[in-house]
């Protein structure tokens, strides 16, 4: 059974970085940042910020199609995406499981002043995952994130992905 590793984190906790590790052992990666970025450009350059949701909204959707077609083909999947809420991270579980995956919750909390030093360094760039974000939209992330509950199966990523390869791998074990 193909796993599907949901990441849950606010912007900047590390879900690329993690997404990106992931795929070179053998996951297949899905960003739901990097569709907008390609279809539209950049957050706030080259389109209103306040069209973000409109634009994203679709791509989910697409991003959702390709989750599910990776799956039912026996390919372990990370989704690269916020989740930030738990209705959104129980419809992701719900189309893993309906396409005959495991999905796996993989939080990686951060605290504001971290998210913060890291984003001060991400908003230089320009490339899709750099998104802008100034510390009272920070804010407003944090009132809108709803941490994962201990009633979902959910890995906490403390930083070493050695831990977390050995997690994964447990966890598809125990399905075996």
């Amino acid at each position: 059974m193909p796993l599907a590793v949901l990441l849950a984190g606010l912007t900047g906790s590390g879900k690329t970085t993690v997404a990106e590790a992931l795929t070179g052992h053998g996951f297949t990666r899905l960003s739901v940042d990097e569709e907008v970025h390609r279809l539209h450009g950049r957050y706030g350059v080259d389109y209103p910020e306040n069209t973000y949701f409109e634009r994203e909204r679709p791509v989910v959707e697409a991003i959702r199609q390709r989750f599910i077609k990776e799956i039912e083909a026996g390919n372990d999947v990370v989704l690269d995406h916020g989740l930030w809420r738990r209705t959104e991270r129980d419809a992701w579980r719900q189309a893993a499981r309906e396409a005959g995956g495991h999905p796996l919750v993989v939080y990686l909390p951060a605290d504001r002043d971290e998210l913060l030093r890291r984003l001060a360094e991400r908003n230089q760039r320009e490339d899709a995952n750099a998104l802008m974000v100034t510390p009272e939209a920070l804010d407003d992330f944090f009132a809108r994130f709803d941490p994962p509950a201990e009633d979902e199966e959910v890995i906490v990523y403390g930083g070493d992905l050695d831990v977390l390869l050995a997690a994964l791998g447990a966890a598809r074990h125990r399905q075996d």
